[in-house]
């Protein structure tokens, strides 16, 4: 093999290396993008959430709850909320989860379900 080979060879290497480094550098880009979005979302829905429930809601209030919870499914559905954990899963949820104490199980032997004095 001549040197210009090892040359040619070197370069398609060299080339390959930076499309795979732009190609993950374009999924952390999308990320941080797809988690600034989801952020704002969540920060609209738990302002929504919270005049809503304090009484200072608007008469679209809860079709603005709707339209975000719609908006959040569709946005982690399509690219995800931004962060590792949580990819694009092609499925939606049936609803949200239970708030806690409902349908929750009860605590194992040992666990107490109040409140702790410290005290045996």
């Amino acid at each position: 093999m001549g040197l210009m080979d090892r040359v040619r060879e070197q370069a398609a290497q060299l080339a390959q290396k930076t499309q795979e480094a732009a190609q993950e550098g374009r999924v952390m880009l999308d990320q941080a993008q797809a988690r600034r979005r989801a952020d704002a979302m969540f920060r609209d829905l738990g302002a929504a959430v919270y005049a809503e429930r304090t009484g200072r809601g608007g008469p679209d209030g809860a079709a603005k709850i709707d339209r975000l919870v719609k908006a959040l499914s569709r946005q982690e559905a399509e690219q995800g909320l931004g962060d590792s954990g949580s990819q694009p899963s092609g499925k939606e949820d049936s609803g949200p989860p239970p708030p806690a104490g409902e349908n929750s199980p009860p605590p194992s032997a040992g666990q107490s379900s109040g409140p702790t004095t410290g005290m045996p």
